[in-house]
């Protein structure tokens, strides 16, 4: 058996073809690929080849935003062939001491879908384990139920930046990452988020979404805090600068959380004086804990929109094309959903 997918061959090398569809093992399902997006990570490997230590050897299928469709029944959990579900890509060890510290995020040992060397979703059909299905209820779509993973980062990165009431906050970066983390600031009861992003349709994005304030230059920070900076910073962007601007952006005792990943695997250098004076607060955050609940729960109250970011929609035989745009910043670009079947 085959199905149509797209690989990775290097760096800006996009290619789409038949590839044998791998057998499921034991503990594992097919499904059939209803939507899977192209997120900031896999438009790495398509950039770079590689993102840190996971290079591209081989021909590679990407995508790790995806709901799909079982080919067969599921007993255990209550799921029936045709059923659409969404799909967590992760599956860690459960055994180690990360994983028993409570950060499976962290696993070392981790099979991620659509990260070198594990194929991905950006194919028609797949299989999966059964432990990575997600079951959703019936008023949440194909494409809101791809967009749980993202959501579900955006989750984890709020967690993990612990925002206050009446904090003011800066989002470095609105791309969906940072787009998504501005709807659940607004939650959270900030009393200011100020959004900064080099594209003017990401910026006009950004106020739509419930920013105060957006520009396309840092300087919006400081002339609307008027020079003290804000409580808390996260950073969503691509930029090897997003660090640096994310301390300049930051008060003094501020919190800062670096979402983004830098083109080059690497950031610009930035002033340790201007971080220590500030003493701030600095996390990481990776992936996401176990979050797919309250993603689920957000999306069918309707608190939050995930429809709205995305804006292109196209087959998977457009791929190239679609890597090549979100890579050149296209305007009006933030989200492009690919579907296995011509859109009719």
């Amino acid at each position: 058996m085959t199905s149509l997918s797209v690989t990775i061959h290097g760096a800006r090398d996009v290619r789409v073809g038949d590839r044998a569809v791998a057998a499921p093992g034991a503990d594992e399902v097919l499904v059939d690929v209803a939507a899977v997006g192209i997120c900031g990570s896999d438009l790495h490997y398509y950039k770079d080849g590689a993102i840190g230590s996971a290079v591209i050897d081989e021909p590679f299928t990407p995508g790790h935003e995806f709901s799909a469709r079982l080919c067969t029944d599921v007993p255990s959990l209550g799921l029936q062939q045709g059923q659409l579900v969404a799909v967590d890509p992760a599956t860690p060890c459960n055994a180690c001491e990360w994983c028993h510290r409570g950060y499976p995020n962290l696993c070392p040992q981790v099979i991620f879908l659509g990260a070198p060397p594990y194929n991905g979703a950006m194919t028609q059909r797949l299989p999966v384990p059964v432990s990575s299905l997600v079951k959703i209820p019936d008023s949440i779509n194909a494409d809101q139920a791809a967009m749980l993973e993202p959501l579900g980062v955006c989750l984890h990165a709020v967690d993990l930046a612990r925002p206050k009431l009446q904090d003011s906050v800066a989002v470095i970066g609105c791309g969906g990452i940072g787009l998504g983390i501005i709807e659940l600031l607004k939650l959270c009861g900030c009393r200011r988020i100020i959004a900064v992003d080099p594209q003017p349709h990401r910026v006009e994005k950004a106020l739509a979404q419930g920013a105060h304030a957006a520009a396309t230059e840092l300087d919006v920070v400081a002339r609307e805090t008027s020079r003290r900076g804000c409580d808390l910073v996260i950073e969503a962007t691509n930029s090897p600068d997003g660090f640096a601007h994310s301390v300049l952006a930051a008060a003094i005792g501020g919190r800062v959380v670096l979402v983004g990943i830098p083109d080059g695997d690497s950031y610009s250098p930035i002033s340790a004086a201007q971080a220590r004076r500030r003493g701030l607060d600095l996390r990481f955050s990776r992936r996401m804990g176990e979050v797919y609940d309250r993603a689920i729960a957000l999306v069918h109250d309707q608190r939050v929109d995930v429809d709205t970011l995305i804006t292109h929609r196209v087959d998977l035989s457009q791929a190239p094309e679609a890597f090549r745009l979100q890579a050149d910043q296209a305007p009006g670009l933030i989200k492009t959903m690919l579907y296995p079947q011509p859109i009719q």
